[in-house]
């Protein structure tokens, strides 16, 4: 095996945690001797032992003189455990081969610097591109202070998300709404507009066969229009609801949502929700990545601001019609097509009857 199939291997044993490790990143170690693999292990939750710690576990004494792999550059700080650096120094680590650097301020070059100071071989760059992508949260959050924002919509092969009579039940088919609770699983905060909530009556819930953790349920709601009955409010789930709305809303409504459990995030004072100071603030709640289920007024709008990290786009291979149906995103819009947000790094998978895009909006720079 080869050093991109060892670095192969500890990606997969990271990917384990998806969802899990929030506010850290998900990281996979594998320990190499003599061409056999001796010990792997991956970060299971925050505040938990790293990789590197469970690999050097099941290594033992056989570590000396081995080769680690570990998905990114270990730590060189003292947090809730000690630095990982260190730990592979006094285990005797011959060589260790790094996927990247992290991106932390706390760290950002320092374990790599210690681990030379020690004598030991680092190399640096193994399927880093793979490795970003699989930690693009964690390093949007880091460097930003900002939350991951994955806009998902569901739209008809015309672009349609709701008839023109506001129905919207189902455009897409079962397997798209199973993987979007399975994206629900792993995000930290769900977001929808107050129209949604209205509509719809949501729970914002995962519902897995085998189970799941509720994200956050944010609701955009300028005018705390939300009913004190909504489902939203009114449900057992581990996981607490945001009500983000102006601080010129009814006082009187926000005290009685409060006594009912629910958090008011006061964001802007004009007359409209300032999703930049909200995005602040739920960052300054730890809440990493953010999954926007809005309608189409709350994606124009995260989309216009350039807010909008990732998409996910079902598209149900029905034809709704009609001048008057509710389209997947409104608002202004351009004057010419190139001015569009471009789709880059597209992945287009089918699942089940509906396609999937995945991609990343690319904003134009002036």
């Amino acid at each position: 095996m080869t050093d991109k199939d060892y670095m192969q291997r500890a990606l997969n044993l990271a990917r384990q945690a998806e969802g899990r490790t929030s506010p850290n990143p998900i990281v996979g170690a594998v320990i190499v001797k003599d061409g056999k693999v001796i010990g792997e292990g991956y970060h299971h939750h925050a505040g938990g032992a790293h990789a590197e710690v469970y690999a050097l576990k099941e290594a033992g004494n056989e570590a000396r003189g081995a080769t680690v792999y570990v998905t990114l550059e270990p730590c060189s700080h003292y947090g809730k455990t000690p630095p990982c650096a260190n730990t592979l120094i006094k285990a005797g680590i011959k060589r260790v081969v790094i996927a990247m650097e992290d991106p932390n301020p706390q760290v950002a070059g320092s374990g790599i610097r210690l681990l030379n100071q020690a004598g030991i071989e680092t190399e640096v760059g193994i399927l880093e591109d793979e490795a970003r992508r699989a930690n693009e949260i964690f390093i949007k959050y880091i460097t930003t202070n900002k939350p991951f924002v994955i806009l998902k919509n569901a739209m008809t092969l015309d672009g349609k998300v709701a008839t023109k009579t506001g129905d919207s039940k189902w455009i897409s088919g079962t397997e798209s709404r199973q993987l979007v609770h399975q994206l629900r699983d792993k995000v930290d905060g769900i977001l929808v507009g107050i129209g949604t909530v209205l509509a719809d009556n949501p729970r914002l819930t995962t519902r897995l066969p085998q189970g799941g953790q509720d994200p956050t349920r944010i609701v955009l709601d300028s005018r705390l229009r939300i009913s004190l009955n909504a489902d939203i409010i009114n449900q057992e789930s581990d996981a607490k609801t945001i009500i983000a709305t102006l601080k010129s809303s009814s006082q009187e409504k926000k005290k009685m949502l409060i006594e009912k459990g629910v958090e008011i995030i006061e964001a802007g004072a004009g007359n409209n929700i300032d999703l930049n100071l909200l995005l602040d603030s739920l960052a300054e709640r730890e809440i990493t990545s953010l999954l926007v289920e809005g309608g189409s007024q709350v994606s124009s709008s995260f989309l216009e601001e350039g807010l909008v990290d990732k998409l996910y786009y079902f598209i149900a291979p029905k034809i709704i019609g009609g001048s008057d149906a509710i389209s997947v995103v409104c608002g202004e819009g351009v004057c010419q097509i190139s001015e569009g947000i471009k789709v880059v790094n597209k992945e287009v998978t089918l699942v089940g009857e509906d396609i999937l895009v995945v991609g990343y909006p690319e904003y134009m720079t002036n």
